[in-house]
């Protein structure tokens, strides 16, 4: 019986996505623009289900890849390179959203004047969930999205966000009762 050689000759052995982030981890910035083709579109999803607007979600998707190859040597691969970026995309959100949110507490007092009222929605509109997400205030739709989108615990979503834990579980209830309200309208 003839044994089969473990590589044909002339054939190039294609990389494992492990192999890559090593070289990738090492400089070379061919193999971290093959990790950012493989994983950009699940990072831009994950920016866009917390911030609500595509530009906002591109622009943020972007900041996530430059902090990426700037950290990249802090991946110790004990999970995915794809979980890691999710990660490294939810914090750069978090980070975004706690600006904005300072940014907008010098002209507003409360974050719960965004929520507004269920009259506010026009009785004959038919949203969809999204749309009905883009209208929660920031901090409501990072929990909501974080939680039930992302399947982070409360605990966890405090530690990304800063916030007590019990804040998290009244975010998250508010913003299930607005939801509601705007969907049912």
């Amino acid at each position: 019986m003839q044994r089969i050689p473990d590589r044909l000759p002339g054939v190039s052995e294609i990389p494992s996505i492990d192999d890559v982030v090593l070289q990738a981890q090492r400089g070379d910035v061919t193999a971290f623009e093959r990790i950012y083709r493989s994983c950009v579109a699940g990072v831009y999803a994950v920016c866009h289900r917390m911030v609500g607007d595509d530009a906002q979600a591109r622009e943020l998707t972007q900041d996530a890849f430059v902090r990426a190859w700037e950290r990249l040597m802090q991946f110790r691969g004990q999970s995915s390179i794809e979980t890691w970026l999710h990660r490294v995309a939810v914090n750069v959100v978090l980070e975004h959203l706690r600006r904005t949110k300072r940014d907008a507490m010098r002209f507003l007092g409360d974050d719960d004047a965004a929520f507004g009222s269920a009259n506010d929605v026009p009785l004959d509109a038919r949203m969809d969930l999204a749309s009905a997400l883009d209208k929660l205030p920031a901090g409501s739709r990072t929990v909501l999205v974080l939680h039930d989108v992302e399947g982070y615990s409360h605990d966890e979503i405090a530690r990304m966000t800063g916030i007590a834990p019990g804040t998290a579980r009244a975010q998250l209830w508010r913003a299930r009762r607005a939801l509601s309200r705007m969907l049912r309208s």
